[in-house]
């Protein structure tokens, strides 16, 4: 109980720096960096082996955000981890910043993959998983793809390579919150069923609730102790989560708030909407 309150404070954080630094911004996307904030937390601030002095590191665990859009959320987490000072968020996607709009592996400590060109992240991912194989190491691989994302046929290449490799040092987050820029999943390119695409390329699949601190960290528990396949878990998210008027509404994918706006979206966050 003591870790969920602690792990909801952080979230809360996380969510009220990715609205201050979308507004300062003026662009961004909020509705995706939103939805996947709590998986980040329980990655971030429970179950990854990592340490921000040493990031570098070996044998540290891996993280790809193949949704790269949603920077703002791993900037915000990688601030509140201590990776960097959480007042640099408010030079996002400015001129000669660090933080440019997708993740940029040479500028920001804690960013283990350059992404953004969505369907690739999933490669990448397996191809660090594959080499921690051939390494003897026995680092994890982490990777978030959105739910619209999984519309790209390089991510089910990605999938069958997963599997045929018995990479089961890879573990997949879908966020699936039902939303892209176009519209809804299923008017857009309908992706259901997700869990039984997964099964049938060889992965082990878990369903979550994806603010469910409890359920995200079970499931990543689970899935380390699965052997000779990958694991998805599939979280069940709302689009802008914590954000009254953002919540389950596809016109804040990329869209910033504007001063009014913000305000509003920060008073729930802090009334921990």
């Amino acid at each position: 109980m003591k870790m969920n309150k602690k792990l909801k404070q952080i979230a809360k954080n996380i969510r009220i720096s990715i609205i201050k630094s979308i507004t300062e911004a003026k662009s961004g996307h909020p509705g995706g960096s939103l939805s996947i904030v709590d998986i980040l937390t329980v990655l971030y601030f429970e179950k990854m082996n990592i340490d921000p002095i040493k990031f570098n590191d070996e044998d540290r665990d891996r993280f790809v955000l193949s949704k790269g859009h949603s920077a703002p959320a791993l900037y915000a987490t990688l601030a509140e981890r201590g990776y960097f000072e959480k007042k640099d968020l408010m030079s996002l996607r400015k001129f000669a910043s660090k933080l440019q709009g997708h993740p940029d592996m040479k500028k920001v400590a804690g960013v283990d993959m350059s992404t953004g060109s969505l369907g690739q992240g999933l490669s990448a991912a397996n191809g660090m998983a594959l080499a921690g194989k051939l390494d003897n190491k026995s680092y994890k691989v982490y990777t978030i793809l959105g739910d619209g994302e999984i519309q790209e046929g390089q991510i089910w290449e990605a999938a069958m390579t997963a599997s045929h490799y018995k990479l089961d040092n890879l573990i997949a987050f879908v966020d699936l919150n039902g939303l892209q820029i176009d519209g809804s999943n299923e008017e857009v390119m309908n992706v259901s069923p997700v869990d039984d695409k997964f099964k049938s390329f060889g992965w082990n699949v878990i369903l979550i609730n994806g603010h469910c601190f409890d359920e995200i960290g079970n499931a990543i528990d689970e899935a380390k102790k699965v052997t000779g396949k990958p694991t998805v878990i599939i979280a069940k998210t709302v689009k802008g989560k914590g954000v009254s008027f953002m919540e389950n509404n596809v016109a804040w994918h990329g869209t910033a708030p504007n001063a009014e706006q913000a305000e509003q979206a920060l008073k729930d966050l802090e009334g921990g909407l």
